[in-house]
């Protein structure tokens, strides 16, 4: 057990940003609402997993939405413990832990707010160990684990709770309702017991997340390379460094999607839908979703999202492995590279580090 204060937020949301993969929402947005809820509400207790009881109420809060949208719409803070509240009313019974759904950008932080509004000791864990763009994505959904009852609350204080026969079906009703709520909601859902969470979390990508922020964040202080540092802490592979000379983005049915292309001494072209989810050199595929592909500024180390990438950028590209789980059969057909619709099969990271370099 410990507690996450004002003073750890910075390196917590620079690494989430890191593993959010381009996606999750913009961390310094998260890094706010967190910020303004432990400063009214006091610090948030943090539990491992192993520290939760069997038969706890564990639920996941986090955001819905296109990042885009979120640059210029910011939430009003109060999103999230509706949602949950809502939930609640349904589930008849009251949360007692709240766990972050995915490591990524705003929805490592939204979490940690909602945590100081209700009260509840956070979980040290997450449903996907990165970003993926849809809500049946998340390492629940491989043990049979509903994601609904899912209640959807926006900024004007509307609020709807959806009940659906598959995760996936909770994706498409869910995000139509999100896009005319204005592509910006916070969600309270996947409800887990205290023994499921071993098998339905990454442990520890919160203290993950913290260790990388700072190792950056350290490396920089040092005038030393702050991306060294970031694959360091990830046990991954630099893929490109270079200069963003081309954006083509839009937001449509609640995702930003879209390509950019790099050049260096190559060229890079990275594929999105909100995370990146490809990366080509050159024209060959040397990296695809569930693995991590990060984009890092290359002088600071700082993540660069996919609403934030912009013509002339000086950045790097990573990659690093996903949690093992997401490349067996079932995980692949989740949220590897086909059901995206792209015409080539996983291509994994391990064993191909000293080609890629």
């Amino acid at each position: 057990m410990r507690e996450i204060g004002i003073d750890r937020l910075d390196d917590l949301a620079r690494g989430a940003g890191i593993l959010g993969t381009g996606g999750g929402g913009d961390p310094y947005v998260g890094k706010l609402l967190a910020r303004e809820a432990i400063r009214r509400h006091g610090p948030v207790t943090v539990y491992d997993i192993d520290e939760v009881p069997a038969d706890a109420t564990v639920v996941a809060v986090s955001g819905m939405g296109a990042p885009t949208v979120l640059l210029e719409k910011l939430p009003a803070g109060t999103e999230e413990l509706t949602a949950l509240r809502a939930l609640e009313a349904v589930l008849g019974r009251p949360a007692t832990h709240i766990v972050p759904i995915e490591i990524g950008g705003v929805n490592s932080m939204i979490p940690i707010a909602a945590a100081a509004q209700a009260g509840l000791p956070l979980v040290d864990g997450d449903a996907m160990g990165r970003a993926f763009p849809e809500a049946q994505m998340v390492l629940p959904t491989l043990i049979g684990v509903p994601n609904t009852p899912m209640a959807v609350a926006d900024d004007k204080g509307n609020t709807l709770v959806v009940d659906t026969v598959s995760n996936q079906w909770a994706e498409r009703i869910t995000r139509a309702a999100c896009v005319q709520m204005g592509c910006q909601v916070s969600c309270a859902d996947t409800v887990l017991r205290g023994d499921q969470l071993r098998d339905g979390l990454v442990p520890a990508t919160l203290t993950l997340a913290e260790d990388l922020g700072r190792a950056v964040r350290l490396a920089r202080a040092a005038n030393d390379d702050p991306v060294r540092a970031a694959l360091d802490a990830l046990g991954g592979v630099k893929l490109f460094t270079g200069k963003v000379v081309d954006v083509e983005r839009r937001t449509t049915g609640g995702f930003a999607r879209g390509r950019a292309r790099l050049e260096g001494t190559s060229t890079l072209e990275l594929s999105f839908q909100n995370e990146h989810l490809l990366a080509r050199r050159d024209g060959e595929i040397v990296a695809t979703t569930p693995d991590l592909i990060c984009v890092l500024d290359t002088d600071s180390g700082e993540p660069v999202t996919t609403e934030a990438m912009r013509y002339g950028l000086r950045v790097t590209v990573i990659a690093a492995p996903c949690d093992p789980r997401w490349t067996t059969p079932a995980g692949l057909e989740l949220a590897g590279p086909r059901y995206f619709g792209y015409d080539c099969d996983y291509l994994p990271l391990q064993g191909r580090y000293a080609q890629l370099t």
